[in-house]
């Protein structure tokens, strides 16, 4: 498979802003009713003018592309955050949040023109009938999938379907080179949120939570327990590139740690009214250390989180400032299938700081705030970190914090590698690794049978096979880099992805955590 030719920079910047289109615009739940564009005079000079050009202009025009425009036009001029969503993308933004979607389950990619499925997602359909990775579907029912270079949307559209809904498989398995059907019923696949709930540590427990969606808050609760029992009397919560979701759910998670009665959050509106939320004291986790990762992609509920935590000296934010969001919004929907997410609130955290970021300069300005951090060297050194020092405010215990742009981390730690060396990082850590690593078990997935973590370790780090083979890789997609420098770091991620596709999602996170600059400064912190 090619993979569109990228560069460097772009690669960067992609990647530090993932999350945060959809995330930081996601606060509150669908409430209420219809929102009309405009009103009186204004409204029916709108109306009118759409009939005029319905039925008077010289050419046909898509009117409804007109009005989205018209829309996206308003909403800019309000704020970042204050967003329209048509109705073609409200499927994918209202799946996401929700926490699951009707389908067959696998993890796929068109790999030689045909759908090569990475893992079955297990426990769902495609697991129970089955299904294993390295399979390729060719039909759906009696639908061609290979061989047609099909867009996503049409092959997602053949798999998901209405819960219950039959559907007739036919794979050919390169393993054993034989072709056969398989049939399965679509079911409720979830979309967790919580990635991975692993201890990094004896005693150390560590969450990674994506977003911040429906399920999120009882995810993270039955981790959150589980490591419990596993001995943890520590846990770190990995909110780093969260950029946000729904307020509640980053309430319910900063219950678990808070004592009963302390402030969470508080919002105020348009009329001035403050809503303030605290803790009920119904947490399972109120006592015992706590740190909690960010940087600069942590946005809206988890700055919400993370300042709750701070503000109440609960426990130690450890990382680079967060992105700077103080906005609330509510989806208001428009009547055919699209919606408005309008900002109706600002939050402020326990200590009464607003942590939103000026967009005075406009949307492109305040989306580019990376580069700026990356260029003043704020992202290397803690020093470099500019705060408004007329926005100081009072933890409980007294430490000053300030608000004005993100939430300022206790303990901050530079990214990871030399300056200059984070492009590397962000895409050992993306997908071009994945297709990589998956193309070489394709080639020989008989060769990792029955291998545990440290066998798959020792195997991709012992000489330099795979190393070179990923580098061969990365210059026939347009990547050049000069990766003999990072050999071994390189073999790290590597086997890490290799025990991802193997074996799970634990295998994966145990091992880049050994890695992770973050948890190695929390484990010395905690010495």
């Amino acid at each position: 498979m090619k993979i569109q030719r990228l560069y460097i920079p772009i690669i960067v910047a992609l990647a530090m802003a993932v999350g945060l289109v959809l995330g930081s615009i996601l606060n509150f739940p669908a409430q209420g009713g219809g929102i009309g564009i405009a009103s009186g005079s204004n409204k029916s000079k709108l109306n009118k003018l759409m009939d005029f050009i319905d039925n008077e202009y010289v050419d046909d025009v898509n009117t409804d592309s007109i009005v989205d425009l018209t829309v996206n036009s308003i909403l800019e001029k309000l704020d970042p955050h204050s967003v329209y969503i048509n109705k073609e993308e409200m499927e994918q933004v209202s799946q996401s949040m929700r926490g699951d979607f009707v389908g067959i389950g696998v993890n796929f990619y068109m790999y030689k023109d045909s759908v090569a499925v990475i893992k079955p997602v297990p426990g769902g359909p495609s697991d129970k009938a089955g299904i294993k990775a390295g399979d390729r579907i060719l039909y759906a029912d009696n639908y061609k999938l290979f061989g047609r270079k099909l867009p996503n949307d049409t092959l997602f559209s053949k798999l998901k379907g209405e819960e219950g809904s039959k559907l007739t498989l036919t794979v050919f398995r390169k393993s054993t080179k034989k072709q056969f059907k398989v049939n399965l019923t679509r079911d409720v696949v979830p979309i967790k949120s919580v990635d991975a709930a692993v201890m990094a540590n004896p005693g150390v427990g560590y969450i990674k939570v994506n977003r911040f969606a429906e399920t999120t808050a009882d995810e993270f609760h039955t981790a959150l327990a589980d490591l419990k029992k596993q001995g943890a009397t520590s846990i770190i919560v990995d909110l780093r590139d969260n950029g946000g979701g729904y307020l509640e759910k980053a309430v319910e998670i900063a219950d678990e740690f808070l004592t009963k009665g302390q402030l969470i959050v508080k919002t105020k509106n348009k009329k001035g009214r403050i809503d303030e939320t605290k803790a009920t004291g119904d947490g399972i986790f109120e006592t015992g250390k706590l740190f909690v990762l960010i940087n600069e992609n942590s946005a809206s509920a988890s700055e919400i989180l993370a300042g709750a935590i701070q503000d109440n000296d609960r426990g130690t934010i450890v990382g680079r400032r967060s992105f700077g969001k103080g906005l609330v919004q509510r989806e208001m929907p428009l009547g055919d299938g699209s919606a408005v997410r309008l900002t109706v609130a600002r939050y402020y955290t326990p200590s009464g700081r607003s942590i939103q970021r000026s967009y005075a300069n406009g949307g492109e300005d305040y989306y580019n705030d990376f580069q700026k951090r990356y260029e003043s060297g704020e992202l290397y050194a803690a020093d470099s970190i500019k705060v408004a020092d007329t926005l100081k405010f009072k933890t409980i215990k007294g430490r000053t914090v300030y608000g004005g742009g993100g939430i300022v981390p206790d303990l901050f730690v530079a990214l990871e590698g030399k300056h200059g060396d984070e492009a590397l990082s962000q895409v050992m850590q993306s997908g071009i690794v994945s297709y990589f690593i998956f193309e070489q078990l394709d080639k020989d997935r008989t060769g990792f049978t029955g291998m545990n973590a440290t066998q798959i370790t020792d195997k991709v780090s012992t000489g330099d096979k795979y190393f070179n083979a990923f580098n061969k890789y990365l210059l026939s997609n347009g990547l050049v880099f000069q990766l003999d420098k990072y050999n071994a770091r390189v073999k790290h991620y590597l086997a890490a992805e290799f025990c991802r596709q193997l074996l799970s999602e634990k295998a994966y996170y145990e091992m880049i955590l050994k890695e992770d600059n973050m948890v190695k400064a929390v484990l010395a912190e905690k010495k």
